[in-house]
């Protein structure tokens, strides 16, 4: 389906390249075999898809990226307009899955994956204004866009794990969302336990509700005192203690596998494809706490879609505004706001970008990480700012803005949006495309996901959907831990022994 060509060709490729590759792949529909993946600090074993998808984190604590990235060509994408979203999904993702599945099988996971949401476009576009439109990501079975990427991870996972005779024990921090949506993609399935860390008191309570009353044996939950920084420290120290990692299987579906951002990138595609594209330019603004969902809109650029400007939307915890503000990459302390799923203030997934604008550099990379971790400061050659901000561009809204942007939404054209999405579409007014190309908002989540805020925003929360209407009454299952690494291991043990957690 894709190309040969370098990426540093000025002529071809659209998008800041930020270091030279190639990509092979047959105009079949895919990668064949030999698309394999790298850490980002270099000192990892290279691994096929099946290995990065198991694998999670890599040894080195780097994240894996594609050794090459894929590039499609325009009639590439023209062939995939007016497909249905489970093709288009399929077809994006098959060159990153490469030889792991064929496609057929693929394409029936996806189809299986989507079948269960609540829109038949599964992320349906809503022009809100001339030029801006929501992409709602939240019609999925846990109300998120979460859901997006998770419900196909829960079937590869069965796929590979299947093929391979293996079991694994899936660990994860969450600020809101991935928790409620790793289980239930995972809950019930014979080859995974799921344990999800979340910051005790600083999500929503239909979040933390999503999550606790699951009942399933091979699903944990631990509330954690402390902040979601905690929680994803936490999370990397379990993957950092080798014993612990191999005794378990550790594996994780956090955006830190690359196989949730691969699956996030279908919805750009398809968002763009609806709007004219590959012969019209789109911009993309993006709520955004770990710079998965952003990073997977700068995949589909580097694969070759033609977007123009991706929008960072932050809280009051803006550490990715104040970095392409100022290129001022410093941890502050994480307060809690109207956007829990954004109360973060180290973004794992930039480091991603990181490793290409330092050149794909692992060394480089590797260097700036421990640095920032023992420093709570990163220093990005001024060199490489200067082209991360030739794409994007940050803002920042509070809670009051947030509050107001809700209320500006609905007064206006009768849209409720969560605080999230609200941050996104502010965002997107804020940061209009200079080329008159389309603004794309994404709308993360569904507003009765949060109805204090919904209350406060227009004084009214809206119902959840008849299959959560019983949410409240359903009884909750998680153990209380202090942000200790001993004691969450005990606790991750115990779900896998089939304890009570």
């Amino acid at each position: 389906m894709a190309e040969t060509r370098r990426c540093d060709d000025a002529a071809g490729c659209p998008a800041p390249c930020f270091g030279p590759s190639i990509a092979r792949f047959t105009r079949s529909g895919g990668a064949g075999a030999g698309m394999r993946y790298v850490s980002t600090r270099g000192q990892a074993p290279v691994r096929d898809f099946a290995g990065v998808l198991l694998a999670g984190l890599a040894e080195d604590g780097g994240l894996y990226v594609p050794e090459t990235w894929p590039a499609f060509t325009p009639s590439d994408w023209r062939a995939l307009r007016g497909r249905p979203y489970p093709e288009v999904a399929a077809r994006v993702m098959q060159p990153f899955v490469g030889g792991a599945l064929p496609f057929a099988t693929l394409r029936a996971l996806c189809a299986e994956a989507y079948a269960g949401f609540g829109h038949a476009a599964v992320a349906p576009l809503v022009q809100l204004e001339p030029n801006l439109f929501a992409l709602e990501l939240f019609h999925g079975p846990t109300l998120a866009f979460k859901d997006m990427a998770m419900q196909v991870l829960g079937r590869l996972f069965d796929h590979v794990l299947a093929a391979s005779d293996q079991r694994v024990t899936i660990v994860g921090a969450t600020s809101g969302d991935t928790g409620s949506a790793a289980i239930a993609a995972f809950a019930g399935r014979a080859r995974t336990d799921v344990v999800i860390l979340h910051p005790e008191g600083r999500t929503s309570e239909v979040q933390r509700r999503q999550m606790t009353t699951v009942a399933a044996p091979n699903i944990g939950n631990i509330a954690v005192g402390g902040t979601f920084d905690d929680c994803q420290d936490l999370v990397k120290a379990m993957f950092a203690d080798a014993p612990f990692r191999r005794a378990l299987n550790l594996s994780a579906v956090n955006s830190i596998n690359w196989a949730r951002v691969a699956a996030q990138v279908p919805y750009y595609v398809a968002a763009a494809l609806a709007l004219g594209a590959p012969d019209r330019e789109v911009a993309f603004a993006v709520p955004t706490g770990n710079f998965g969902n952003v990073l997977a809109a700068w995949v589909a650029r580097r694969m070759g879609l033609p977007v123009a400007r991706l929008v960072v939307g932050s809280n009051r915890n803006d550490i990715l505004f104040r970095f392409l503000d100022a290129n001022d990459m410093s941890v502050h302390s994480v307060a809690p706001s109207l956007s829990p799923s954004m109360d973060i203030q180290v973004s794992s997934n930039f480091e991603r970008l990181l490793f290409e604008l330092l050149d794909r550099d692992p060394a480089a990379t590797s260097a700036a990480m421990l640095r920032f971790r023992a420093e709570g400061r990163m220093t990005v050659p001024d060199a490489a700012w200067h082209r991360a901000r030739t794409l994007f561009h940050g803002f920042r809204l509070d809670d009051d803005g947030t509050v107001a942007e809700i209320r500006r939404l609905h007064a206006a054209c009768g849209y409720l949006a969560d605080p999230h999405s609200a941050v996104g579409i502010a965002a997107a007014r804020a940061r209009p495309c200079p080329a008159g190309a389309p603004m794309v908002a994404a709308a993360t989540a569904h507003p009765a996901k949060f109805p204090d805020a919904m209350r406060r925003a227009i004084g009214a929360a809206p119902p959840l959907p008849p299959r959560l209407a019983d949410l409240y009454e359903r009884a909750e299952h998680y153990a209380r831990a202090p942000a200790e690494l001993a004691a969450i291991e005990s606790l991750v043990r115990a779900t896998v022994e089939r304890k009570t957690v």
